[in-house]
């Protein structure tokens, strides 16, 4: 649906702007991906530390065994300098927060790697990014269309838009729920990701700001100061949970009948 969105609006563009709207579309495309790769090679830094397996020899041989189990290759770990508890996903790697390790006991660690290696397995790693520069071509193909001078494609390009905004914020819920399934298939204990939920939400008041974040995560949000989010991208803890224990029961169930 996503592509197909993408494509009317470009359609649109070409239609009522002609060789303009073409070279409009290519040069907000170049723009995005020079972004996208300077962003890339930028995404970690002097916070981030990567993991010897002298540092936390459970946690480096739990991962690798988990990757096995997911058939794909055993991702980086690195650590993050935030003592907020967080977790992410980019390209091959895995990013943990110190703030996890203070709140969070090693089972329920592995809970969050598992969700982690969930996300690199389902190839979300690659398909976030590109779906949330998406929205910044979507915005820009629309800003286009003001050129056009015409009502009727300006409004038809804002519903565009919004279909695409409103498809976006399904589309990483379900990728979120799909990575917490993933996950009970790697896990030894399938309510580890459960316990660490759990407990996560115990933190939601710790984070300053609420801050959009394009790669593939673990929190909801967890802020400070509360606030509302016109579309929240991560489904509720407490959904993920239910799902989780019925997914685990389902799991457990079929492994009876087997």
């Amino acid at each position: 649906m996503l592509r197909l969105i993408a494509f009317v609006q470009l359609l649109l563009v070409v239609l009522y702007l002609g060789r303009i709207g073409l070279v409009g579309v290519f040069l907000a495309t170049l723009c995005l991906m020079v972004l996208y790769l300077w962003v890339t090679k930028r995404s970690l830094d002097k916070i981030h530390t990567p993991l010897k397996y002298e540092d936390m020899p459970w946690l480096y041989d739990s991962v690798a065994r988990m990757a096995n189990r997911a058939k794909i290759k055993t991702p980086k770990v690195y650590i993050l300098e935030d003592y907020i508890p967080n977790a992410y996903s980019f390209k091959d790697s895995i990013v943990l927060s110190l703030g996890l390790f203070e709140v969070l006991q090693e089972n329920e660690i592995l809970g969050v790697v598992a969700h982690e290696i969930g996300h690199i397995k389902n190839k979300d790693t690659l398909l976030f990014p590109l779906i949330s520069y998406g929205r910044y071509w979507m915005i820009t193909l629309s800003m286009l269309t003001l050129f056009s001078f015409n009502l009727r494609a300006i409004l038809v390009s804002l519903i565009l838009l919004l279909a695409y905004e409103h498809q976006r914020v399904r589309f990483f819920k379900k990728r979120e729920f799909m990575a917490d399934k993933a996950a009970l298939y790697v896990l030894e204990r399938p309510f580890d990701l459960k316990d660490a939920l759990e407990e996560l939400s115990y933190y939601e008041d710790l984070r300053i700001k609420v801050k959009e974040n394009v790669l593939p995560g673990i929190e909801p949000k967890i802020e400070r100061k509360q606030k509302k989010v016109f579309m929240e991208m991560h489904p509720p803890y407490d959904e993920r949970i239910w799902k989780i224990m019925v997914e685990a029961a389902a799991l457990d169930l079929m492994g009876k009948l087997n």
